[in-house]
């Protein structure tokens, strides 16, 4: 695998972030059982079949584990980004019927998910200077502990 074209500081920020989460995430308690997991779980892969039945699909990251795992991409993408809508996200919770946004552990597993976001595009960065200019702008923030409400879907 070819090594994410990015600055050595932002390398070791994110090593030290990484290292960081690690330690936080051993010391979380969930509050549902571990169960079956999508992996990629949010309202962009939920979709009506011709008969108007809700079916789920990208089914890759299917695995199973701590439930709150799929719940917070969903909740993350409300509200860090606002990317759903206030409805959207109500409807979410209702038919779960748990919301993650309230669990002592949503502050470390939505971090986890930025840092796997900001990880993620990283990958691209040494073909793509959009891609590159979008992983400094999320570490700034990340650094700065500012709004995500400008991070670009990728």
């Amino acid at each position: 695998m070819e090594r994410a074209a990015i600055p050595e500081s932002t390398r070791v920020f994110l090593r030290s972030m990484a290292r960081d989460l690690k330690a936080e995430y051993g010391r979380l308690e969930f509050s549902l059982q571990s169960g079956h997991l999508h992996g990629d779980f949010n309202v962009g892969n939920v979709l009506r079949d011709a008969a108007g039945h809700p079916r789920v699909i990208d089914l890759d990251g299917f695995a199973t584990g701590p439930r709150e795992w799929d719940l917070m991409q969903t909740a993350m993408y409300h509200d860090s980004f606002g990317w759903h809508a206030e409805a959207e996200y109500a409807d979410f919770v209702a038919g779960y019927d748990f919301d993650v946004r309230e669990w002592v552990g949503y502050a470390v597993l939505r971090s986890v998910r930025e840092f796997l976001m900001v990880t993620w595009l990283s990958q691209k960065a040494g073909a793509n200077p959009r891609a590159a200019d979008e992983v400094e702008k999320r570490v700034a923030t990340l650094r700065s502990c500012g709004s995500r409400r400008d991070w670009a879907p990728s």
